[in-house]
């Protein structure tokens, strides 16, 4: 049975009516891989932002929740890496939904692949501010002190941030070629078969040195997806008339 693999998804990041067409989708094509799905690997950012307080989460995210649930219900594996928009994760998501959540790159073992998983945040060689700011925006002290500031506040503060953020960095040329997929090609010459990211919004499958390197792309313009079926994984786009 194959796994599938989804990033970027940025849930929360336009309009309301944007969102919902998205979410649409992101639930369509859900609904058509649980009955032949082995597993769900989520690496990174399917929320544009994502902030768990003490005992409140985001609203409007209630559907995708409920969909992640229903494979964990059946007994699917989903696997959540967290992103640079969605790592502020509490116990929600394994308490709650059962989703197994991972907050650092790994390796893990799929039908007999050796796949190794990062979302590709701080890996282009141009994207020096962010690999600055992300110890910060990962310090246990400073997610502490966020959680004092009210959860309407938080929220609609940290929604503007990365509006802003994505304005600024989409526009800019971070050196894929020189980072992303060099580290890579790193982890294909320590052994794994698949190295597969996220985080760059450009979808791309490239063989490296008997490898191979997957970027998922994402679900903002592209609605892109990978599967790991018998050995091998393919990119692949999803539109409605699919499911």
């Amino acid at each position: 049975m194959p796994a599938y693999f989804i990033s970027d998804v940025h849930l929360g990041l336009n309009s309301r009516q944007q969102e919902k067409e998205k979410e649409d989708q992101l639930l369509a094509f859900l609904r058509s891989i649980r009955d032949t799905a082995e597993r769900l690997i989520i690496v990174g950012d399917l929320f544009d932002f994502w902030f768990e307080y003490g005992t409140v989460i985001p609203k409007g995210f209630h559907r995708t929740l409920a969909a992640l649930q229903e494979f964990t219900d059946h007994s699917i594996p989903v696997d959540f890496l967290a992103g640079n928009h969605d790592f502020w994760m509490g116990d929600f998501f394994p308490t709650e939904l059962g989703v197994q959540i991972h907050f650092d790159p790994f390796l893990m073992n799929i039908g007999g692949r050796r796949v190794y998983l990062h979302h590709g945040d701080g890996l282009a060689q141009k994207d020096l501010g962010y690999r600055l700011i992300k110890p910060v925006l990962r310090n246990r002290l400073a997610i502490w002190l966020y959680r004092w500031i009210h959860p309407d506040l938080g929220v609609r503060l940290a929604q503007g941030t990365s509006r802003t953020s994505r304005e600024y960095t989409s526009t800019k040329d971070y050196g894929e070629q020189e980072g992303m997929i060099a580290f890579a090609a790193e982890r294909i010459r320590e052994g794994a078969d698949i190295v597969v990211m996220g985080h760059r919004h450009r979808p791309i499958r490239l063989e490296i040195s008997g490898g191979v390197y997957v970027n998922l792309g994402d679900w903002i313009t592209h609605h892109s997806y990978a599967v790991l079926d018998k050995g091998a994984i393919s990119l692949r786009t999803w539109d409605e008339t699919q499911e």
